[in-house]
């Protein structure tokens, strides 16, 4: 008997095909949109994670380092040593030691 091909609706085999086609193709769309998706999330929270890393620099480079702590009893005696040898006068000795206790 030769072969006559069926025109119409499709058997039970070709709608199973037809279906099986459809739900892999929608998996791969749903997989490929899912990939796209992370990615795209990772990118974006490397991109902040630089951002922060890049204003923490310029904070730490920008903040002044503390100063020394001034040792006031040394500061007093070094004044007091110039005052004796005669370099300060008493006028210039009283204004270093009011910006030093300041």
């Amino acid at each position: 008997m030769p072969y006559i091909p069926r025109r119409g609706r499709p058997g039970l085999l070709g709608l199973a095909a037809r279906t099986a086609v459809v739900t892999g193709t929608a998996t791969a769309v749903s997989n490929g949109m899912a990939t796209r998706r992370q990615s795209r999330a990772q990118a974006e929270y490397e991109q902040t994670q630089y951002e922060l890393a890049q204003q923490q620099a310029v904070r730490a480079m920008s903040t002044p380092a503390p100063a020394a702590p001034v040792d006031l009893v040394a500061e007093l005696q070094k004044l007091g040593d110039l005052k004796s040898q005669g370099l300060l006068s008493d006028a210039e000795f009283q204004a270093a030691k009011a910006r030093l206790l300041s």
